[in-house]
């Protein structure tokens, strides 16, 4: 990881550890607060649970034109990316995405959709529905591995990242409490519960936290949806095409809704928002994953809607793209940190809740 990056975090965190006027502003400044001195993977551990609420910086007294000049969000935010780019695995892949990902998501959706509509002729005898474009064998074989790569890299990242902050043996009550604070969206809440400046300074507002639950709950409800289908049709020989009150598309079509208004939201507030509060390099790289995120959502929507027309193949093409896209580039885009930040917040419950004592053996004489 970058030395220079962490200097800088460690200067902000000591100022505001010797500070502590923002102590119950969200869980990063009870963790920042219990430490004395601030190692490499304490400071790693603390970026990944900032939420870049920037509440603590308009409260600060510190920032600019003080002579101090803090800014820790700003400071959070770089080491939160760098920490990304160092533990992802394959590396470069990180680097390249942060840099170019808007072009990357582009080029790889509108390449991905030539290559579906080149070899859509693969299903196009005897199949319903989609399957009259592209056979139910050929999607399985395109995205079996295009899921299970994810998977694996992501696995390999977070156990360098568990390293790295010094993470121990995890109880179930850890997973639990981090569960219930990832599905709260808590931190965005900040410690008073008003919400947090995100768009403007002087207004609390629950708008990011609101876009973040749809994003993830329409996320949630889309997988399901295609969990459902794959049982469906593997154990039950029920194939597609389903009918709308199917449980695929009672899970898929109000999670597609869901996720295309969150991502849209999202979007929007970025927009709004100051981009010197956050890593200014990762800006790109970040709107670019939630425009592919949503165009994922908003394609599938209507493909939905027209699948029986005649646009369907291309539309199909399109979404698969998209889809597959998603996929490839998760370990690499802003879909990674929801990992990390799980993984942050089961670190800060071990942390919270520290293993019970050990009763010494009794020896008997």
């Amino acid at each position: 990881m970058q030395t220079d990056l962490l200097q800088e975090a460690r200067r902000q965190a000591e100022i505001c550890n010797a500070c502590r006027y923002c102590e119950g502003y969200c869980s990063v400044f009870p963790a920042l607060h219990r430490e004395r001195a601030f190692s490499d993977g304490d400071l790693t551990q603390l970026a990944n649970l900032c939420h870049n609420c920037r509440g603590c910086y308009y409260a600060c007294q510190y920032t600019a034109p003080h002579e101090f000049d803090l800014n820790l969000p700003k400071a959070l935010a770089e080491v939160r990316r760098d920490s990304w780019e160092s533990f992802a695995w394959p590396g470069p892949f990180a680097r390249a995405f942060q840099t170019h990902g808007l072009r990357i998501a582009a080029f790889s959706v509108l390449g991905f959709a030539v290559l579906f509509w080149a070899i859509r002729a693969i299903g196009s005898a005897g199949g319903e529905g989609f399957y009259a474009a592209l056979s139910h064998n050929a999607m399985v074989a395109i995205f079996a591995p295009a899921f299970l790569f994810p998977l694996l890299s992501l696995a390999i990242s977070l156990r360098a990242y568990w390293t790295s902050v010094g993470g121990g043996s995890v109880r179930l009550s850890h997973i639990t409490a981090a569960l219930g604070s990832a599905a709260k969206m808590k931190n965005l809440a900040a410690g008073h519960g008003d919400g947090c400046n995100f768009e403007d300074e002087d207004r609390f507002s629950h708008a990011r936290r609101h876009v973040h639950q749809a994003v993830m709950y329409g996320f949630l409800l889309c997988f399901a949806s295609t969990s459902a289908g794959t049982v469906m049709h593997y154990a039950f020989g029920m194939q597609a095409p389903y009918s709308f009150f199917s449980l695929p598309k009672l899970l898929g079509v109000p999670g597609g809704i869901l996720l295309t208004a969150g991502t849209i939201g999202m979007a929007v507030l970025k927009t709004k928002a100051d981009k010197n509060l956050a890593d200014v390099k990762a800006w790109g790289a970040e709107m670019a994953f939630i425009l592919l995120l949503g165009f994922v959502a908003f394609s599938g929507l209507v493909l939905y809607a027209l699948g029986g027309t005649a646009a369907m193949p291309l539309l199909l093409a399109l979404h698969l793209g998209a889809v597959l896209s998603f996929f490839l580039l998760t370990p690499y885009s802003k879909m990674a940190h929801g990992f990390y930040r799980l993984a942050a917040l089961i670190r800060e419950e071990q942390n919270r809740q520290p293993a019970p004592a050990t009763r010494p053996k009794q020896h008997r004489a």
